[in-house]
């Protein structure tokens, strides 16, 4: 039934609302139950035969089924909800607008809509539709809108979508579809948004979308999908917008996205079980918009992103990230927004923005922060929108930059209100006067209250512990610093713990020395130095200990006296005195079997001879020795 102006109501046709003037307005429903206005006021009560007339002879003339409403502008016939279990007849051939959704339709055959050539938009929406014959919308030529939302289709055969292409909007959410076949959708040259949520989909196989050169807008959500379809995405090289919600997949891989090289905006929302975005998870694209929501990030994914020059909007709400540190964002350039609701934020570091010079817009509502200082900011005066509420916001003299300009920036529909101290509990900042009264948005600075003795002594090898706090507001943080004026950290031999106190385990001699304590907070700080005085022991055997070991218990240089010298140096000279005795003995021993050995030796003996004895033989004398 449709309302009329006066309150009288009717089901589609015409209506006659009283009028001095006769006027009358003619209302058919629209698929959305609002109604349509498709004929004009008459001024005068004398042409209304004659306007009844034409009135049915056009609807006679173009026909309308009698179980649809029917409109002339635009040219619609309405068949919603009507239990309908197969397509009307009578439908004008030149109709625009075909609503056939929430019926009981279960098939369609080939050609069965092939006479309604100048069709844009067709409803299937909500029937029980689980076959669709390849050819089944052949002749829709200029058919740009088709739904089939909320159907029992199974599987998305090549062929099915054939005879479409003007074809700009497919939406086959809410179906039972289990996989996409190679070449589904290979028809649908003209296809620029495919809506496929909401279905049993587990595999995409890697053709499945060739042939969608235009397709600029794809939603893949709800379904069970458990891994990304990287080799299907990669056929589509118009892709602009990729909307990936609700899945159960707990990884990015590495590359999973390069094909996608014309991708603008990338949407992950839902993956309870994503909890690291790999460092070339996004390799090969250039975004401008990136939204990683609802899933289980536990810091920004700084490596990841480290290639997006372009980027300008990045949304990671409702992630249990707890920290933003300094500069770690100061390679996105163009970034303008941040989003960062429903987080566990507890602190924004000085300097967190720093680098971002077209930065406009924070959204970090519904988080942990106690506060927000103004030099994470390059410049907050730049600063457009800042969405704070839902913050316990301590309202001292660090958030004084946002109560001066408070007035020139945009808080959203809730603006920031203090938690603390007890006198402006639950007061929001725009509340505030411009001239403050005492006490309010004020600090102290830091002072050191109780410390341990100035003087320690501890033997090497012995534990030794440095106490100091203090006081101030905001609460000052504690840190220490070592004899070199080097700064201590959180972990190792030497370490500051959560509360405040130095612990030295296991001292060396070179950890003698001054030991600084430094309280610190905005409104200032406070220092106070002990010294640590290490005994050097012997150990058991008189030697020295170890008194340069370092502080990872790497060995240092190994020193000894004149006892461990003489020591050391007789362990060593025996075992080569011993090898030396043995050498001799072996040469004696191997000399004493040669002495057995008898030589003998034979020469003959000729003396000279006097000239007188030239001609005659000379005597000859022979020697042997033994």
């Amino acid at each position: 039934m449709l309302p009329t102006r006066h309150g009288s109501r009717m089901k589609g046709g015409l209506v006659l609302p009283p009028s001095k003037k006769g006027h009358i307005i003619i209302y058919s429903r629209s698929k959305e139950g609002m109604d349509i206005d498709i004929a004009s006021r008459w001024a005068s009560a004398s042409w209304l035969p004659l306007f009844f007339l034409l009135l049915l002879a056009g609807r006679s003339g173009r026909g309308c089924p009698a179980a649809c409403d029917c409109a002339s502008q635009p040219q619609a016939v309405i068949c919603a909800s009507r239990q309908l279990e197969a397509v009307p007849g009578g439908i004008p051939p030149d109709v625009k607008l075909l609503d056939l959704s929430r019926n009981r339709l279960w098939g369609l055959q080939r050609g069965m809509l092939s006479l309604l050539g100048p069709l844009l938009e067709l409803d299937l929406s909500h029937n029980q539709l689980s076959t669709l014959e390849p050819g089944a919308f052949q002749g829709l030529r200029n058919l740009l809108t088709l739904r089939l939302r909320g159907n029992r289709l199974r599987i998305v055969a090549p062929g099915i979508f054939s005879g479409l292409p003007s074809l700009t909007l497919l939406d086959l959410s809410l179906n039972q579809i289990v996989l996409f076949l190679d070449g589904a959708f290979g028809e649908l040259g003209s296809l620029q948004q495919l809506e496929v949520g909401d279905n049993h989909l587990v595999f995409v196989a890697p053709g499945a979308f060739v042939g969608l050169a235009k397709l600029s807008t794809l939603t893949l959500e709800r379904c069970n999908l458990s891994t990304v379809p990287g080799p299907a995405l990669a056929r589509l090289p118009g892709l602009t917008a990729l909307r990936l919600r609700e899945l159960d997949i707990g990884r990015l891989p590495t590359g999973a996205l390069r094909g996608l090289g014309q991708l603008q905006e990338l949407e992950i929302h839902q993956w309870p079980t994503l909890r690291v975005l790999e460092p070339g998870s996004l390799a090969g694209l250039n975004l401008s918009h990136l939204a990683i929501t609802h899933c289980n990030l536990s810091s920004v994914p700084f490596q990841a992103l480290g290639h997006l020059s372009f980027l300008r909007v990045l949304d990671l709400s409702q992630n249990p990230i707890s920290s933003i540190p300094a500069r770690k964002l100061s390679f996105l350039v163009r970034l303008q927004e941040l989003h960062l609701s429903g987080a566990h934020l507890a602190s924004i570091a000085a300097h967190a923005f720093h680098g971002l010079a077209a930065f406009c817009l924070l959204d970090v509502a519904n988080n942990a922060l106690q506060t927000l200082e103004e030099a994470a900011f390059p410049s907050p005066s730049n600063l457009v929108t800042l969405r704070l509420a839902g913050n316990p916001l301590i309202c001292d003299c660090r958030l004084l930059w946002l109560l001066r300009l408070r007035h020139h920036l945009d808080f959203g529909k809730s603006p920031p209100a203090c938690a603390s101290p007890l006198h402006v509990r639950g007061k929001n900042l725009q509340d505030f006067s411009d001239i403050l009264p005492p006490g309010h948005f004020t600090c102290r600075a830091a002072l050191i209250q109780r410390s341990g003795p100035r003087r320690v002594s501890a033997e090497e090898g012995q534990q030794a512990v440095f106490s100091c706090s203090g006081d101030g507001d905001p609460a000052p943080t504690i840190s220490w610093r070592g004899p070199q004026g080097t700064c201590l950290g959180r972990t190792g031999r030497v370490r500051v713990l959560e509360d405040g106190t130095l612990e030295i385990r296991s001292v060396q001699l070179r950890d003698r020395g001054a030991y600084v304590c430094v309280l610190s907070n905005v409104a200032g700080s406070d220092s106070l130095s002990t010294w640590l005085e290490v005994i050097q022991i012997e150990s058991p055997n008189g030697t020295l200990s170890d008194t340069n070991a370092t502080t990872l218990g790497t060995p240092g240089p190994f020193f000894l006296d004149s006892r461990g010298l003489v020591v050391v140096l007789a362990v060593g000279f025996l075992p080569f005195l011993t090898s030396v005795t043995l050498c001799f003995g072996l040469i004696a021993l191997w000399s004493k079997s040669k002495g057995r050995v008898k030589h003998h030796t034979t020469f003959d003996f000729v003396p000279p001879r006097s000239s007188g004895e030239r001609g005659a033989g000379g005597n000859r004398v022979t020697a042997k020795l033994f």
